[in-house]
């Protein structure tokens, strides 16, 4: 987008024109001007992505994705076989000693193709037999019927009632159930 810019501010074409035809915010253009007043078409290039740059060599990320192939168990965690963005930054502490935030983590999974995961939590005591039976007995007691279905309306401001409608207005029939 930049080097249109640049082919066209040597048109002479004004900054509000190329905002214009690039669909660029006329503030865009006119810093887009500038600099390539001062520097020319190389001043418009193009400088990477911004950012930190990753803090582990090409190398240490080919080890990295050997280690989470392996899985957490091969690493201490035995709890559970899910790589967490946590683990995976405390892997990378103990295998590279280079410190990781949890979200930065995560985008380095990411890079590599892995997606962190959350273990589920359960209380150590949870009895699923127990939580089970409550659900069958208990929950259908406590949850309560729901409205019935021909009881509704579709006014926001006035409830249903079928049965008050007068029968002789077009459109009574409508509340009563089709054959």
């Amino acid at each position: 987008m930049r080097m249109q810019a640049a082919e066209l501010f040597e048109q002479k074409i004004k900054p509000l024109e190329v905002a214009r035809r690039l669909r660029v915010s006329a503030k865009s253009a006119y810093l887009w001007h500038q600099l390539w007043r001062n520097g020319g078409a190389q001043a418009l290039a193009s400088r990477g992505p911004s950012g930190s740059r990753c803090r582990l060599s090409p190398r240490c990320l080919e080890r990295l994705a050997a280690y989470l192939e392996q899985g957490p168990a091969a690493h201490g965690w035995v709890e559970d076989q899910v790589w967490t963005a946590a683990r995976v930054a405390t892997l990378i502490g103990r295998k590279f000693h280079v410190s990781y935030s949890v979200s930065g983590a995560t985008r380095l999974m990411h890079r590599l193709g892995f997606s962190p995961q959350v273990p589920a939590r359960r209380v150590a005591e949870r009895d699923e037999q127990a939580v089970t039976a409550w659900k069958e007995a208990t929950w259908a007691e406590v949850k309560g019927p729901g409205r019935p279905a021909e009881a509704t309306s579709a006014s926001r401001t006035k409830p249903g009632s079928p049965d008050g409608r007068p029968k002789d207005v077009p459109g009574a029939g409508a509340a009563a159930p089709r054959s």
